[in-house]
């Protein structure tokens, strides 16, 4: 396994032409040599899917000035390790997760966990994670109210339908919660429609690979 760095630098090209966004490599089931050569590349905002991976292949990163963002599935039983390690939790969906994040927060620990992003699913899939647009409000307001700093929405449109649709829902969503949150939409397959409609964050992993 190799890093595609035309590609990566093309990818890196076209985010650059947009002053609010950013460049989140999706690094899950790729190996911590990988990641170090894009560390050494200037890379240092990364993504990872599973708790237990990222915390093997980053634990022992953290003296670099990197940032890491949970972008799969949180169970509540991982909720104290991914507040030590991630800087970002992209996937609050549901007030059991945010009670269990309140409660450890609570506690006499220092976590490393600053922002949280509500993970909507978009599409109203029922294989998808995420809370539906119609709780969206709710969920936050609920966040809110334990003390998370919800700083952002993130969603993953349905795959063979026109993802301009469903970020234009995510803006009108973001737009009716509070303006300034940040919108982290946008994978390796529709990043560039994402990026033309100001998402603020885009998540490309395998277009980078090889």
């Amino acid at each position: 396994m190799e890093i595609n760095y035309d590609e990566l630098n093309k990818v890196s090209f076209n985010v650059k032409k947009y002053s609010n966004a950013s460049l989140l490599l999706v690094t899950k089931n790729r190996p911590q040599t990988l990641v170090r050569s894009l560390i050494d590349k200037g890379y240092l905002l990364f993504g990872e899917n599973r708790v237990q991976e990222a915390n093997e292949k980053f634990r022992d990163l953290q003296d670099q000035n990197l940032k890491l963002h949970l972008i799969g599935p949180l169970q509540t039983n991982k909720v104290k390790l991914a507040l030590s390690l991630f800087d970002t939790i992209q996937t609050i969906d549901r007030p059991k997760l945010i009670k269990e994040i309140s409660k450890q927060l609570k506690s006499n620990n220092i976590f490393k966990t600053k922002n949280y992003f509500i993970q909507v699913n978009v599409g109203d899939e029922s294989q998808k994670a995420g809370v539906s647009i119609d709780d969206t409000l709710e969920l936050y307001d609920y966040a809110i109210s334990e003390n998370l700093n919800i700083s952002g929405l993130m969603c993953i449109p349905p795959f063979e339908e026109n993802p301009k649709i469903y970020f234009q829902k995510m803006i009108d969503l973001r737009d009716n919660i509070k303006k300034d949150l940040k919108l982290s939409m946008g994978m390796s397959n529709d990043y560039e429609i994402a990026l033309s409609l100001k998402s603020d964050l885009v998540r490309v992993g395998s277009r980078i690979f090889k």
